[in-house]
């Protein structure tokens, strides 16, 4: 690993530390510390979502044309100052508009910090860098949050105001590791400078077959996994298995020891597959999760069974997320044409947020009272995953599906053109 992806991903992992420090007392904060009540805070909640969906079908052109760097800069300081106004805001318009920076910064960064790990990486390394960065930034996630739930008082709202200082830093130290960076030419990337109103835009990318199925695909993973996390799942769980709030903790907690402990033992296997193969096998992994909820909630056995069941879930979940690492990021950059490389990754994200929006909103309700239609339709979204994945390695070419037998890297380039683009040459 070279000395500019050392940096890239050391300020990734400070950007994730600082995030984990606020996100998961968001909610706490608005509502109860300054005292603006629950529809505050939920409103709070949908801008921060709100405003990524607004901001990243604009990022990627902007990243295409400016580069990442520039890009990234803009977004951390717009966090920054958007951590900073949460952690001063008194009132509903100042708490409102702080979420929308920091929700809009925050978007902006991970296409930002994708485009710099394609531009710093070829074909045959970029798995291991993407999984480097998903690790890392689950490491700092979860530091972050066990850090700051030992600073927070919610009879102190100075505590607050510590933490999204702490959070409006890491940004501002992204953004002065990233103004040390210096972007490589990419053997792999030749060309992929910003190349003015050239690249084609929506139309080239939906014309894309590979690269639409990827989207729907990626819909689909993040719709039955993350987006039901600290939903659906968790309503269901409280509900139907009689879980405690604090096992809930345990569960995310052993969510992330298994990507943690996991990640580079998988890395080694995913490398040598195809990857279509491997998302399927998430698929199916993610199946067999969604069973063990079915039998905590749904079954017969002890509470203590129950609760192994329900804890088990969230570690399956934690098993495929290790495997999609290495495969879904790199794959949405090998299917990008040269000058889309920015374009593409804001694209995916896009389709990620909105899944992460839609997924609480349809799994909430349904995991705390439909228990076992919720179950079954779960169940089949994880056999969907399978299915459309075998369907997408169809569209892919050998290099694109098993990176493992690129020769030269120079040979992925020239497969990287939309249907369309190859057509009309």
């Amino acid at each position: 690993m070279g000395a500019a992806m050392r940096r890239i991903q050391a300020g990734s992992a400070l950007s994730a530390f600082g995030l984990g420090f606020t996100v998961p007392y968001l909610y706490v904060y608005v509502a109860q510390v300054r005292d603006l009540g629950a529809t505050t805070a939920g409103i709070v909640l949908a801008v921060f979502a709100m405003a990524a969906l607004v901001v990243l079908p604009f990022s990627g052109r902007a990243i295409d044309r400016r580069g990442p760097v520039p890009v990234l800069l803009v977004a951390a300081v717009l966090a920054s100052l958007g951590a900073l106004g949460m952690g001063l805001s008194g009132s509903v318009a100042s708490v409102v508009g702080s979420a929308a920076l920091l929700g809009a910064g925050t978007a902006v960064m991970q296409p930002a910090l994708a485009t710099m790990i394609v531009w710093c990486s070829d074909p045959a390394g970029r798995t291991r860098s993407f999984a480097m960065q998903f690790f890392l930034q689950n490491l700092g996630l979860g530091v972050g949050g066990l850090i700051g739930g030992q600073l927070v008082d919610e009879s102190r709202p100075g505590s607050f105001l510590l933490l999204f200082s702490i959070e409006s830093a890491m940004f501002l130290v992204l953004a002065a590791i990233v103004l040390t960076v210096r972007m490589p030419g990419s053997p792999a990337l030749q060309g992929s400078r910003p190349a003015g109103s050239k690249g084609g835009g929506v139309r080239a990318l939906l014309g894309h077959k590979a690269m639409v199925q990827l989207c729907v695909l990626g819909f689909v993973l993040f719709f039955a996994c993350y987006g039901q996390f600290e939903s659906g799942l968790a309503a269901y769980g409280t509900e139907a298995a009689g879980i405690q709030p604090s096992t809930l903790g345990i569960a995310l907690a052993a969510n992330t020891a298994v990507i943690v402990v996991a990640q580079f033992v998988v890395l080694r296997f995913v490398e040598r597959r195809r990857r279509s193969r491997v998302i399927a096998a998430v698929g199916l992994i993610w199946t067999v999760a969604w069973v063990f909820a079915g039998y905590a909630g749904l079954g017969h056995g002890s509470q203590a069974m129950a609760t192994a069941a329900f804890v088990s879930t969230y570690a399956l979940f934690g098993l495929g997320e290790a495997m999609l690492s290495p495969t879904v990021a790199p794959l949405v950059a090998d299917l990008a044409p040269e000058a889309m490389v920015g374009q593409y990754n804001s694209a995916f994200a896009l389709v990620k947020q909105l899944a992460l929006a839609v997924g609480p909103a349809v799994g909430g309700p349904m995991g705390a009272a439909l228990h076992g239609p919720y179950i079954v339709t779960f169940v089949l979204f994880s056999l969907g995953i399978t299915f459309l994945a075998l369907r997408l390695g169809r569209q892919l070419t050998p290099e694109q599906d098993q990176p493992s037998l690129v020769a030269r890297p120079s040979r992925v380039v020239a497969r990287h053109q939309p249907e369309k683009e190859t057509l009309a040459a």
